[in-house]
This record gives structure tokens, C-alpha cells and sequence, in this order.
């Protein structure tokens, strides 16, 4: 008679409970992180979408390139730097050239969450200097950002996540999944490049009176903000990195805000341009994810509500400043939507702490949105100017008006279509 299993113990329950538990945030982290890694088919949608048909091989080219060698940027340089054993907390050095996993299965499903929050941060610049941008600079600029500019800044808010700490997060900074960590790097590094780079050719009159130039597929660009929707259920819940109930706050607060988002840009956009805007309102969306993402663990859904709605005015706001006062060329928005937005979301986590307003906490959160914007601008700017200087940053006007795909990749995304107008 075979022996038969001895009987479980208080011990052997709470091991098993322990290793479920702990199976269970591995696999919610990975989904999460495969959410995530679906946005860059959302943002590639939504530039490709906002722009012209002549560039779109040329748009779809960076968002797969910016992805894949940031991928290899981040775990060459970047992870290390961003959560490496630091004694300074201002950045790590572990695993400074190439990632030390050390065989830990925790720190490659780790990695993998994050990388993809690097990508993000890169392909965010990606929409700002959509139409005019040579392909190399691209590549240049996005392997800088996703092993330095990024993971630096990273490392002050997040090192403590695996084996780091940072000056930021020692000081009490909240910035749960990254409005100011990857948002505002990404719009600030962004705002830096269109401002080097300069506007597309008819952007602007001599008189300085900008002119619409209409994206080809605002259908691609609803699909775009869709895909973006549903990711944020990654970006947002999954930056828990484990499997418990707090995701579900993180999710309602995280679509309340979306959904708000969307009905304060609509609104804005009615009134100040006298018709519910299209391309204004799938900003709003992103604009609202954007706002709670600093701030969803840790606001009220009522609260997620207010940030979204005021995000949703913002961006649209925002959007027409930029354009139409600082004069900067800005075809998507992602200086608004993600530098701007990301800046007032990582303030209003502060604001509507769910424990309560302290000015403390408040002047803290305004400590990392400049920490930010000082350290992302400052380097992108010199960075830009580096390139634009050494091997050129802007296609030629004659490359620009035929478009991109032509001149970068030598096809055409849409080659059985004749086009009315370049």
C-alpha cells in the first residue's frame, strides 16, 4: 500500500500560500509588462494618425526601433544606472555595462516592466518631431534616453524598488507609476528637440499665424487612444508589481480619470474652437491618464475624477499656447499631453492625497517636477544641439516636402492610394 501524504500543516499552508502568492505577482507583473509593451502600437497609431500619410513608414520605423534599441540600451546601461546599489542616492552603478541579473528570476520579470517604461519615455519625443527628423538622429536620441537621460532620473524617484535608492523618494515623492518618471521626461525631452529642430515647412506665415496641417487617419489615431486606454490598465495597476486588491483603486481611478479626460478637452474644445474637436478629445484622454498616473494609489476616485476633467482643459490649453504663442511645432501634442499633463498630475497627487492636503507634500512634489524639467531639458537640449551639429538632426526641405518614406526608406506606406496632396 503506497504511503500515503502526511497531513498538511500550519507550516505547509502558509509555504504553499507563500509560493501561490508569490507565482501569482510574477505573472500579474509580466502581463502587465505585455500591456504595456502594446502601447507603442497605440502611440505609433496615434503619431501615424495625426500626421501625414507621406511619413508614415517613417513614423511606424521609430516606434519599432526607439522600442528595440531601447530594449537593449536599458539592459546594457540603463537598468544598472537605474537601480543599482547607489551610496549617494543619485544614481546606481551596478550592472553598468549590461544588466546583473544574477540568475534571479524576480529581477529579469522586474526588468521587463521597466524596460518597457523606458520605451515609453523614448517614443514620447518620437510625435513632437514627427514630419521633419532624420532617422539616424532618431536612433541616436532614443538609445541616449533610454540609457541616461531616463534611467538617471529614475533612479532618484524608484531605486529603492530593487536594489537602489534615490534623493527624490527619500524625501517622500509620489509618483506611483510615472507621471513625472516617464511622462515628463518624455515631454520635456520632447519640447527640447521641437525647439531645436524647428517647425515643418508652412507650419507657420511670416507673420508667425500658425496653419493646420491635418493628420491623414484621425480613424488610426481613435484606434491609437483606444490601445493607449487599454494598456494604462498595465501601466497604472501593474506598477504594484504584485498581485493583491490595491489594483483595483489603481484601475477605477486610473479610467475615471481617462473618462474625464476626455469630456474636459471635448468641453474646452467646443467652446474655445466651436466644435467637439477630434484629435483635442483623444488628447484628453491621454491627457487624463497621464494626470493620475503619479497619483492613482493614492486618490479617491472622486478625486481621480477632478484630475482628469482639469487635465482634459489643460492639454487642450496647453496645445494652443504652445502653437500659437511659443510659436513651437508640435504636430501630435505630446509636449502637452505628456510634459504639461505629466507635470500637473505629479502636483495634484500631492494635492488630493487621499490622507489629507499637506504643504509639505506639496512642496515636495513641486521639488521633483523641477528636478525633472532642469535635468531632462537642460541634457536633451545639449544633446539635440550635439546632433543637429555632428551628423545633422533635420532632413533636407526638399526631403520634407516629398516626405520621409520616400527619402529615409525608400518606399511608400500607402502605394496603391494616389495622393491629392503631399
Amino acid at each position: 500500500m503506497a504511503a500515503q501524504d502526511a497531513a498538511p500543516t500550519v507550516e505547509s499552508n502558509a509555504e504553499a500560500i507563500k509560493t501561490v502568492q508569490t507565482n501569482s505577482d510574477y505573472v500579474w507583473t509580466l502581463v502587465a509588462a505585455f500591456l504595456v509593451f502594446f502601447m507603442q502600437a497605440g502611440f505609433a497609431m496615434v503619431e501615424t494618425g495625426l500626421t501625414r500619410a507621406k511619413n508614415a513608414i517613417n513614423i511606424m520605423m521609430k516606434n519599432l526601433m526607439d522600442f528595440a534599441l531601447g530594449s537593449l540600451a536599458y539592459w546594457a546601461i540603463g537598468f544598472g544606472l537605474m537601480f543599482g546599489v547607489s551610496a549617494t542616492g543619485w544614481f546606481g552603478t551596478s550592472g553598468f555595462f549590461f544588466s546583473d541579473f544574477n540568475g534571479d528570476n524576480w529581477t529579469y520579470a522586474f526588468w521587463m516592466f521597466q524596460v518597457v517604461f523606458a520605451a515609453t519615455a523614448a517614443t514620447i519625443v518620437s510625435g513632437a518631431m514627427a514630419e521633419r527628423t532624420k532617422f539616424i538622429g532618431y536612433l541616436i536620441y532614443s538609445v541616449v534616453i533610454s540609457a541616461i537621460i531616463y534611467p538617471i532620473f529614475g533612479s532618484w524617484a524608484w531605486g529603492s524598488l530593487l536594489n537602489g535608492g534615490g534623493w527624490l523618494e527619500d524625501l517622500g515623492f509620489i509618483d506611483f507609476a510615472g507621471s513625472t518618471v516617464v511622462h515628463s521626461i518624455g515631454g520635456w525631452a520632447a519640447l527640447a528637440g521641437a525647439i531645436v529642430l524647428g517647425p515643418r515647412i508652412g507650419k507657420f506665415n511670416k507673420d508667425g499665424k500658425p496653419n493646420a496641417i491635418p493628420g491623414h487617419s484621425l480613424v488610426l489615431a481613435a484606434l491609437g487612444t483606444f490601445i493607449l486606454w487599454f494598456g494604462w490598465f498595465g501601466f497604472n495597476p501593474g506598477s504594484t508589481t504584485a498581485a493583491n486588491t490595491d489594483i483595483a483603486l489603481i484601475a477605477v481611478t486610473t479610467n475615471l480619470s481617462a473618462a474625464a479626460g476626455a469630456v474636459g478637452a471635448m468641453l474646452t474644445a467646443w467652446i474655445v474652437l466651436k466644435t467637439p474637436e477630434g484629435s483635442m478629445t483623444f488628447n484628453g484622454v491621454l491627457a487624463g491618464l497621464v494626470g493620475i498616473t503619479a497619483g492613482c494609489a493614492n486618490v479617491s476616485p472622486l478625486s481621480a475624477v477632478i484630475i482628469g476633467f482639469l487635465a482634459g482643459i489643460l492639454v487642450v490649453l496647453s496645445v494652443l499656447f504652445i502653437e500659437r504663442v511659443l510659436k513651437i511645432d508640435d504636430p501630435v501634442g505630446a509636449i502637452s499631453v505628456h510634459g504639461v499633463c505629466g507635470a500637473f498630475g505629479t502636483l495634484a497627487a500631492g494635492v488630493f492625497d487621499i490622507g489629507g492636503f499637506n504643504l509639505d507634500k506639496v512642496l515636495v512634489q513641486l521639488i521633483g517636477i523641477a528636478a525633472a524639467f532642469l535635468w531632462v531639458f537642460s541634457l536633451a537640449f545639449i544633446m539635440f544641439k550635439i546632433i543637429d551639429k555632428t551628423i545633422g538632426l533635420r532632413v533636407t526641405p526638399e526631403e520634407e516636402l516629398e516626405g520621409l518614406d520616400i527619402g529615409e526608406h525608400g518606399g511608400e506606406a500607402y502605394p496603391d492610394f494616389e495622393k491629392v496632396s503631399k
